[in-house]
């Protein structure tokens, strides 16, 4: 089946923009205050501001004069506070001094342009979290490297991501491309960068930083999207470590020939499993507690000690399974391993304290 190929015109459309109009697009997470807290504060900036408007007013009240002609109380000065930061202004207390007027200048009306700040916080905030999320785009777009790329936030992409937490990976190191807005919205939960978008399409991928990253989770719900997610991935990273989920096995050298390192087909391991846990279901036991960081055993990767050089890694204090040497894994057994080398990486089965 001929996959459709992302043309040159798409390339780069969305990665010249201004981050201005990426806002909505590309999301940088922020520290989230409760709703109930935002309103709590902006009601108690509204109230310092009118009781230190009517403070003012009645420490000058000398200055000021009502309809009455009666001098001024602390609850004349908070009506005309009121009145005044309002802009109601019913004109029956009024500065009639030159010194109340040049208060009224220099301290009411900065106090009154406040008092409209906070009334119309909620369009003003709105209008300045899509100023701060563009020069926070801006700003991201410049400085990210060697981050982690995760394609799709279904079940698969989001495990993915539970994982690479669990193991210590910053949630500002991982971007997330899905066109799902729910799925984003839960990424953008966890603090992770998200990219709304197609991520067979070559600039959504160059707006999530494909070209700068150090390794791609390719987690698409369908094959043939894996494909060519995949093929746009290694044309635009040629170096980055591609990790690919597939349901079915036959297309799994349809994927590696797209580019990637690594294939997980995820119906076989499911059947492996199943199949398994009808004749020994402990072993389907350890194998899922292996798989989940949090708590018994996880399989890990460290490098080798300088005092471990020279020695077997069958001798070490480690469950050693594997070893890494030159990029490629030599399981342990083999006879090129007995002798660790400095450079080496082990693949040990770890105690993880729960």
């Amino acid at each position: 089946m001929a996959l459709p190929r992302p043309t040159a015109a798409d390339a780069d459309r969305l990665s010249h923009r201004p981050g201005f109009a990426l806002v909505g697009i590309l999301r940088i997470p922020e520290l989230q205050s409760s709703p109930l807290r935002a309103i709590v504060r902006r009601i108690s900036i509204g109230m310092l501001a009118l009781i230190a408007a009517a403070t003012i007013v009645y420490l000058g009240r000398a200055g000021y004069k009502d309809n009455n002609g009666d001098e001024l109380s602390y609850l004349d000065a908070l009506y005309y506070a009121t009145v005044s930061l309002s802009t109601t202004g019913y004109g029956d207390i009024t500065p009639v001094s030159a010194s109340a007027r040049l208060i009224n200048i220099l301290v009411i009306t900065p106090l009154r342009i406040l008092f409209l700040i906070v009334l119309v916080g909620t369009t003003l905030a709105l209008l300045t979290e899509r100023s701060r999320q563009a020069f926070k785009i801006q700003q991201w777009r410049r400085k990210v490297r060697n981050h982690t790329v995760v394609i799709g936030f279904g079940t698969k992409g989001r495990t993915a991501v539970n994982a690479m937490m669990s193991d210590d990976v910053p949630a500002d190191e991982i971007v997330v491309v899905d066109t799902d807005a729910a799925a984003l919205e839960a990424a953008a939960g966890l603090g992770l960068v998200t990219v709304h978008g197609s991520a067979t399409r070559s600039e959504v991928l160059r707006l999530a930083g494909v070209p700068n990253a150090s390794s791609i989770i390719v987690a698409a719900n369908r094959d043939d999207t894996a494909v060519l997610v995949t093929l746009t991935a290694r044309e635009l990273s040629p170096h980055a470590k591609i990790v690919a989920a597939i349901r079915e096995a036959e297309n799994t050298h349809l994927v590696r020939q797209s580019g990637a390192d690594s294939v997980v087909v995820s119906s076989e391991t499911a059947g492996r499993l199943l199949g398994i846990a009808t004749t020994t279901p402990r072993v389907v036991e350890m194998i899922e507690d292996l798989l989940t960081p949090e708590a018994g055993f996880a399989v890990a990767e460290r490098e080798v000690e300088r005092e471990e050089v020279g020695g077997s890694p069958r001798h070490l204090r480690d469950i050693v399974l594997g070893v890494v040497r030159a990029g490629q894994l030599v399981r342990v057994g083999e006879a090129e391993v007995d002798a660790l080398e400095a450079g080496d990486k082990l693949l040990y089965i770890r105690r993880v304290h729960g």
